[in-house]
């Protein structure tokens, strides 16, 4: 009889944030000395819970090197030597907190979700939000603490407005393949944008009095899933229409083209400067999935 008879099996779901700047993508990293991705170290840390299965994170929204996560999930399995209770979502949090061994990476919390959920098929919400600067006429005049964390633009201004305008063009169900970039086949190019909003941020708290030169703006897109860059893709977009470089209506032609390789839709704005917010997950603990009222920790 093996060493997993009369054990029991449970499934957890994990949010998790990371500063993207150091790992190459939150996916794991197979076989390579160099290349690491944030999956490496939850799956490391997770060797400590002494599962008799190994325990392998089932990853919710890819991000690329570079990519922060405010909280992105992941399900993963523990099965406990035989007579030993499952660990409580609590335990299992911070546990894994205890073993991390990288900095940049936190275990916001833990649910126990039936042993079918799967944490990248389930989820109903994803959103994403993309940080700008202007005013940054030189890379040392940004903030030190802000480097690798927001899109610097030499720009004094953008036309925000017009962006808001852009903007609405994308909202709704779309073929979004001219937002697509190679390199991750999917069945479908169609997806539904149900936000796609432009604001001024209040201000960065690393920003001096003196340094009141720099603006500070969030992009924030939500839809149930994304392809591959789209979200870089349409910031690049939008920036372009508040630099004066599209006109608003040029949006709408873009994305009916259906063509990724268009001369206007080709550039992808910098992965530092993008953030993914929040994966919901319908009626699964709904005011817990968001953060809002998490003991570990919240969204901003």
């Amino acid at each position: 009889m093996g060493p997993a008879a009369g054990s029991v099996r449970a499934r957890y779901l994990v949010y998790f944030q990371y500063l993207g700047t150091e790992f190459n993508g939150v996916a794991a990293i197979r076989g390579s000395q160099r290349a690491i991705g944030v999956q490496n170290y939850l799956e490391e840390a997770a060797k400590r819970l002494n599962s008799v299965v190994p325990v392998k994170f089932t990853i919710s929204s890819r991000t690329d090197a570079g990519v922060h996560a405010l909280s992105n999930a992941a399900h993963l399995d523990v099965q406990r030597r035989s007579g030993q209770p499952p660990f409580s979502p609590e335990v299992l949090a911070e546990a894994l907190n205890a073993h991390l061994r990288h900095p940049a990476i936190r275990v916001l919390q833990a649910f126990r979700v039936p042993i079918d959920f799967h944490a990248r098929h389930a989820a109903t919400s994803r959103t994403y939000l993309y940080r700008l600067a202007t005013g940054c006429h030189r890379p040392d005049q940004l903030s030190v603490f802000e480097r690798n964390r927001c899109w610097a633009l030499r720009a004094g201004c953008l036309d925000v407005e017009a962006m808001q305008e852009a903007a609405q063009h994308l909202l709704g169900t779309h073929d979004f393949s001219a937002f697509q970039s190679a390199g991750s086949p999917v069945v479908s190019s169609v997806r539904t944008l149900r936000r796609a909003s432009v604001s001024p941020d209040l201000g960065s708290p690393f920003v001096l009095p003196q340094e009141n030169r720099l603006q500070f703006w969030n992009l924030e897109f939500e839809s149930q899933s994304f392809l591959y860059r789209q979200v870089r893709r349409m910031t690049a977009v939008l920036v372009a229409v508040g630099l004066g470089a599209l006109m608003p209506a040029q949006v709408k032609v873009i994305l009916e083209s259906r063509d990724p390789l268009g001369r206007h839709q080709t550039r992808v704005a910098p992965a530092h400067g993008l953030f993914l917010k929040s994966v919901q997950y319908g009626s699964l603990a709904p005011a817990s999935c968001t953060l809002q009222d998490s003991p570990h920790g919240r969204h901003r």
